[in-house]
């Protein structure tokens, strides 16, 4: 039975953390929830999750460097990086702890990137330049599904190629939004099927289903949290904005 996709990134983290004597070392990591404000600025876009109160991005401090994670459990906490290790990830505020907290250690020690939330206009930037990220390596008619409504990929997404949107948030399933219908998890399979290349928020990770979307097509995950997984497991990731 293959391992739990989660498994698998805490026990490569695990790994990180005692490979570079991390877990003896007496330094804390604190995870804190942003405002909107302090987490995407103004984006010009009303409907980001983070606007809508649905998410909060949680941020994580560790040796001076940020981690953050979307999650909609969102809380404080302050411990060690053993004390995050024990940790059973049972719920979405205790992973969104793990991938923060994840995300700060990898970034503190180089061995990652991009892990702090994009501002103001970049949102927009970034889906523009997704989009001709896309065109240059997989052309102008691959079938694209996004797991995750993030509006200005959505936007930029659906006015260049075939498009198909999943998304866990019932105020928007069903609706046409920035030129594509959002659809529920009842049309996973068949929007896994139909597609030639999904897009996978990081989120998927802090919620704990990004296994039911790996599937044989070529994947890309996008979002600052899951900036260490993806450079633990090797998983392409486009992130062109973030600090």
């Amino acid at each position: 039975m293959q391992m739990h996709v989660l498994d698998q990134v805490r026990t490569k983290a695990l790994e990180f953390w005692e490979d570079n004597r991390l877990l003896r070392e007496p330094i804390s990591v604190q995870a804190r929830t942003l405002t909107v404000h302090e987490a995407i600025g103004d984006p010009e876009a009303q409907d980001f999750p983070l606007q809508k109160g649905k998410e909060r991005l949680m941020e994580a401090v560790f040796r001076g460097a940020k981690g953050q994670a979307f999650t909609d459990q969102y809380g404080d906490f302050a411990g060690t990086l053993a004390d995050v290790a024990a940790m059973p990830l049972e719920n979405n505020f205790r992973r969104a702890v793990f991938v923060s907290a994840l995300n700060a250690t990898m970034r503190s020690l180089d061995a990652c990137d991009r892990t702090v939330h994009c501002r103001n206009e970049e949102p927009g930037e970034c889906a523009a330049l997704l989009r001709e990220f896309i065109r240059e390596r997989h052309g102008d008619t691959v079938r694209i599904t996004q797991v995750g409504f993030q509006p200005k990929f959505v936007q930029a997404l659906s006015a260049a190629f075939p498009l198909r949107v999943l998304d866990l948030d019932p105020d928007n399933i069903g609706k046409a939004l920035h030129g594509a219908l959002i659809e529920g998890p009842e049309k996973r399979q068949e929007a896994l099927a139909w597609a030639d290349l999904l897009l996978l928020t990081g989120s998927t990770l802090t919620n704990d289903t990004f296994g039911q979307f790996l599937a044989d097509r070529p994947v890309l995950v996008y979002g600052t949290t899951i900036a260490g997984a993806a450079a633990l497991m090797g998983w392409a990731r486009f992130c062109a904005k973030s600090a």
